[in-house]
């Protein structure tokens, strides 16, 4: 079976995240940073080839400076990304393994995401051609016109949140992503793009759990997070530099 090339977007700008001086990927959770926390679940499964990070370009000093050795011991190949997501994306696209058959792109701000989410996305991937975690919309939905009052209320019946990882047959999402100029600015995720296609992606159902960082908040929800989630197996080296504090 092909494997997969997983692509982690971590160039973005954190505006929301509330603290100037740190981005939330950089940012430490129980002893290590956001994004190596994303990136650990995949960079020791068998049907993974290749671990692409994404980052800016005024983040490479940095990234030298605090993640270099991590980055050499788990193999992950690090790139400078684009001005938006997307770009950054299609950056990383350039540069997949030959042997690479499908694609998985995960926020490296989703930090809580565990082996069985990625098995059962993996999977429904290699049965349809794209798939994504996402989770069913349990809140009531209420548009909200300019002056923030309701107009109206959306049905939430067959309503999800899509979260990441998302994954896609090569082919189909190289495809997707030579066409992303049809679709301007508005695009959000990457199974925006391949739908423009009229091509359906699986949805895998996910928890609440597979939480983004996006506040300081949810770096203390994610911490709780991971002190409830049973502790994955290593089927390899645990790597000498996962907690920071022991670096610095």
């Amino acid at each position: 079976m092909g494997k997969f090339a997983v692509i982690l977007p971590a160039a973005g700008r954190s505006t929301r995240f509330g603290n100037a001086k740190q981005k939330k990927v950089f940012a430490e959770l129980d002893g290590r940073a956001v994004w190596l926390r994303a990136a650990e679940p995949f960079v020791n499964r068998d049907d993974v080839g290749q671990t692409i990070v994404v980052i800016a370009p005024e983040d490479r000093e940095l990234f030298e400076l605090r993640f270099r050795a991590s980055v050499a011991f788990l193999n992950i190949r690090v790139i400078e990304g684009g001005a938006e997501r997307s770009d950054s994306i299609a950056k990383a696209l350039e540069i997949l393994e030959p042997d690479c058959e499908f694609v998985a792109i995960h926020d490296a701000a989703r930090p809580c995401v565990t082996a069985d989410q990625i098995d059962a996305v993996f999977a429904a991937a290699r049965e349809h051609g794209a798939a994504l975690l996402a989770v069913p919309v349990a809140d009531t939905i209420k548009r909200v016109g300019a002056d923030r009052h309701t107009t109206e209320t959306v049905p939430r019946r067959d309503l999800y949140l899509a979260q990441t990882p998302q994954v896609f047959r090569r082919e189909l999402l190289l495809q997707a992503y030579a066409n992303r100029a049809q679709l301007g600015a508005d695009v959000t995720d990457d199974t925006q793009l391949v739908e423009a296609l009229g091509q359906s992606c699986a949805v895998v159902e996910s928890t609440s759990l597979n939480l983004k960082i996006t506040s300081q908040a949810d770096l203390r929800l994610a911490s709780a997070v991971l002190q409830a989630l049973p502790k994955p197996k290593r089927d390899g080296p645990v790597h000498p530099f996962t907690d920071e504090r022991a670096m610095w």
